[in-house]
């Protein structure tokens, strides 16, 4: 068992309200992790909590929490996974990790308060920005009205491509967020066109529109009130499959390029050589997280060795999912002006030390693809190949265990495989039908290779890995199953969004907004948040 120390949660509280004064500086890092599965953690959790499941702990924290000496604070609600989580962060080599003290609950008792959903920082941001600067909007019936008539309007979607290709405004363009002020000239007609920046809520549309406008476009530009949501609740219809996508050859002009680059040093942010980056990254005593902001087809093209991709739209709507540790340094990448300063931009406003490499050069983008994440050693496991496995089921007492994310389970899986969440594994099995032998899998079989000695410990049965994992059964072209057919635990790997998808209730989209509507007030409350609008 681990040596367990406490945090109480009144020391963290004051850590972060200092930090809202104080920027957080002198390296004053902290990392409050909540270990519990996502639609648990959404119901309720601090506003910087950074959500690190203990079904996958193994896959996120060396890229979330990169270095050994973060100081780092656990907490559940008291269903005994923190316990858990603290002697894996032990046994991978961090030196400083405690329990906060009571949990949950004894935030709540401190005075902390409680917010709702993900990504809570960057949406709370959002609604502070438009509250601060009257961030213009229209409502659906009058962006319908501008549509129907005579004017030139433009419609530009915010959000992710798939988010996008999902359900659209009709006509609209994907732009995600981070690529509008370099790529919107290019798709407007004039100067005097209306420009609607949209996304399936708030926040993204008000923070694009409002960059365009600090970015200085002539344009009078718009978000969308309330998104597709507020397009749904109007009686709209939405467009499915749509391909329209930003000319990815065009930049915006210099003087765009100027009036971003004093944006960013307006708030704040730094611009540094690739020598101060190095030496940053040596540093023992303090993070940095180095994020190329570019799209994801550009930096699996080239990218600066050890940058991660964090599309510069996506990184201000999840900064928490990108960097866990409040206090740490970001630095920027991209190879335009424009992309990574109007991100800088945003960050530094939300209380982050945030800096531009300037000076990348092409051949600097050296490294190509997607490189896998470091993740601590797997244990030592018996293979066995899909074909195999097979043939091992036409025979009854092999039972197939599925720790893949619940949405990749029910789009397919092996058949019979059962779905589970591994943190509640001895859950599972009691209600699994008895076995001679159990097969673990997941996509790649990377995570479940993590389950192979927790299931042979609570079972005391053989236990093999499937090799390559579900993907290598489907490369071999054996049979699958769709659907819910077996779920061992409750889908709780993910929390199921009211703005994403198509069969949202118009109950829920309206409870989501009115939870939007009230973070202001809620950051208020809460005090610890350090946001300064420009």
């Amino acid at each position: 068992m681990p040596t367990c120390s406490y945090r109480p949660a009144a020391q963290l509280r004051q850590a972060l309200l200092d930090g809202a004064e104080l920027a957080l500086l002198d390296g004053a890092e902290l990392a409050l992790i909540d270990v519990r599965e996502e639609a648990d953690f959404a119901r309720s959790h601090p506003l910087f909590a950074a959500n690190l499941p203990l079904s996958k702990l193994e896959l996120d924290i060396f890229r979330r929490v990169p270095r050994l000496t973060t100081p780092i604070t656990v907490y559940d609600g008291g269903e005994g996974l923190a316990e858990r989580a603290v002697e894996r962060l032990q046994s991978w080599g961090y030196e400083d990790v405690a329990l906060l003290e009571g949990g949950l609950p004894g935030w709540q008792r401190s005075g902390g308060e409680l917010f709702q959903d993900v990504n809570s920082p960057s949406k709370a941001f959002g609604e502070l920005v438009e509250s601060e600067r009257h961030t213009p909007s229209l409502s659906a019936g009058e962006v319908q009205a501008l549509l129907d008539g005579q004017q030139e309007v433009v419609v530009v979607d915010a959000r992710r491509f798939d988010e996008y290709h999902t359900m659209n405004i009709p006509g609209s363009i994907s732009v995600p967020g981070g690529e509008l002020a370099l790529r919107i000239e290019g798709l407007i007609p004039s100067s005097q066109a209306t420009v609607i920046v949209n996304c399936a809520g708030r926040t993204r549309s008000i923070i694009g529109t409002q960059s365009l406008r600090n970015a200085g476009l002539p344009n009078p530009v718009y978000a969308l009130r309330n998104g597709t949501i507020g397009w749904t609740l109007a009686g709209f219809d939405l467009e499915r499959g749509q391909q329209r996508r930003y000319d990815a050859d065009f930049r915006a002009p210099a003087e765009r390029a100027a009036a971003v680059r004093q944006l960013a040093e307006r708030a704040g942010v730094a611009f540094i050589d690739s020598p101060t980056l190095q030496r940053w990254l040596r540093q023992p005593a303090r993070t940095t997280y180095l994020f190329d902001v570019r799209s994801p087809e550009e930096y699996a093209a080239g990218h600066l060795p050890l940058s991660v991709s964090a599309p510069g739209g996506q990184l201000v709507q999840e900064t928490d999912h990108f960097a866990s540790v409040r206090g740490a340094r970001i630095v920027l990448i991209a190879d335009d002006e424009i992309r990574a300063p109007i991100t800088a931009s945003c960050l530094a406003q939300m209380g982050w030390e945030v800096a531009v490499l300037r000076d990348a050069r092409a051949e600097d983008f050296s490294e190509h693809g997607t490189p896998t994440g470091r993740v601590p050693p797997g244990p030592q496991a018996e293979e066995i190949a899909p074909q195999q496995l097979a043939a091992q089921l036409r025979e009854p007492g092999t039972v197939v265990l599925d720790f893949t994310t619940s949405a990749n389970y029910v789009a397919r899986h092996i058949p019979g495989a059962y779905w589970l969440v591994r943190s509640q594994l001895r859950q599972a099995l009691e209600v699994l039908p008895s076995a001679k032998r159990y097969v673990v899998t997941c996509g790649s079989s990377l995570l479940a290779r993590y389950a192979v000695p927790e299931v042979a410990a609570l079972t005391g049965k053989p236990v093999q890995l499937l090799s390559g994992g579900t993907l290598a059964w489907i490369d071999a072209g054996l049979a699958l199953e769709h659907g819910e057919t077996h779920l061992a635990t409750p889908r709780s790997d993910r929390y199921q969004r009211p703005y994403e998808g198509t069969d949202n209730s118009p109950a829920a989209m309206q409870a989501y907004l009115d939870w939007e509507f009230g973070l202001v007030e809620q950051l208020k409350r809460d005090g610890t948040h350090g946001f300064k609008v420009l």
